[in-house]
């Protein structure tokens, strides 16, 4: 199946079976994003990253995330 199919066929969704497929999907894609990433961990191909990111925050090169809770 090409993804001009998938297209053509989620258009034809109702909308009750699009909100499902809506779900559906978001969850899918989330849990691919996070196979995805615990492979790269345990590769260590993010390693790099993360020493460089560590470096720049001991040399004061980092800003504070704005959290619109703090107190949360």
């Amino acid at each position: 199946m090409t993804v001009e199919e998938v297209e053509k066929s989620v258009a034809k969704l109702a909308p009750d079976q699009l909100k499902k497929f809506r779900a559906w999907y978001e969850k899918f894609d989330s849990d691919t994003w996070d196979e995805q990433i615990e492979e790269d961990i345990l590769a260590k191909k993010l390693d790099s990253l993360a020493e460089a990111a560590i470096v720049d925050h001991k040399a004061g090169e980092t800003k504070k995330i704005c959290v619109y809770n703090e107190d949360a």
